[in-house]
Formats: structure tokens, sequence, C-alpha cells
């Protein structure tokens, strides 16, 4: 009667030890060489087709994750080296583009009630009647996207 507790077997699906070999096949010293059929073997796993679907999305997703970052750098860098000369769309190319405030005319009428107008400079464009483009800075040029952004370092 042995008093040692015995140990816990390793019980899962996906390993697999074969059955032990009969006593009538020639066998070496057990303890010289482990027979090859006594070691575990990982046993081919089911997949139902839920789990090759999710497995197929896992790789698609990581390779668009991949693909797409490198597909927008090298855009970036072809755009990089062609010349900007496409016209600004807000100013029409011009560089300056009419106040909004004065609708171009440079002063600002005000009815104050009673048939009585007031007429003064407009504070907006300081009665100049245009102000200069906000997207391309006056230059004319339509800035490229990432152009038109202002990245700051904030290490």
């Amino acid at each position: 009667m042995s008093l040692a507790p015995s140990l816990p077997r390793l019980r899962t699906p996906f390993l697999h030890s074969p059955l032990r070999r009969s006593a009538s096949l020639p066998t070496k010293s057990a303890r010289a060489q482990r027979s090859p059929l006594s070691y575990p073997r990982i046993r081919a796993v089911d997949l139902d087709q839920n789990t090759v679907v999710a497995i197929s999305v896992g790789v698609v997703s990581v390779a668009v994750g991949i693909g797409i970052p490198v597909f927008y750098e090298s855009q970036i860098d072809s755009a990089a080296k062609r010349e900007n000369t496409q016209a600004c769309f807000p100013c029409d190319g011009s560089g300056a583009q009419r106040c909004r405030f004065c609708m171009g005319t440079g002063t600002v009428t005000v009815e104050l009630g009673g048939d009585e107008k007031e007429v003064s400079r407009c504070i907006n464009c300081d009665g100049a009647g245009s102000l200069t483009c906000t997207t391309c800075q006056g230059s004319g040029i339509q800035p490229r996207y990432l152009d038109r952004r202002e990245f700051k370092d904030d290490d």
C-alpha cells in the first residue's frame, strides 16, 4: 500500500498520449531511451466555420492596419516631390477674401431708427474691404492638407 500521493495527470483535449506498447514488441532499456510513441502529441484542432472566419478577419485586420499607413506615407512622399500650383479655392488665387462683415465696401451702415442711419468704417477689415485669405495665407496657392496644419512638439 503506497502512502505517497499520486501526482495529478494533465488532462487536456489538445494533448494525446498513445497507448503503451505491448509486451510483445522488443524494447531497449526504458531508462536509456524513451520511446517516441510515449511523448505527448498535439492533436489537430477541430475548427468550425466561425473560428476560421474570426482568424481570417484578424489576419486581414493586421494586414490593413499595416498597409494603410504605408500607402499614405508613400502618397505623402510623392506629393512632396510634385510642385503645388493649384489656385486657392476660397480666394480664387488672389490671396485676399472679401470682408464678410461689410461685404467688401469697407463701411458698415447701422439703422438707428426713425430714418436715421449711421455709417462707420468696418472694424473687421479696417475699411479695406478685404482680408488676407486664411486658407493660403495670401499666397494664392491651395495648400496641401497637411501643410494647412501646424504641428507643435509639446516635449
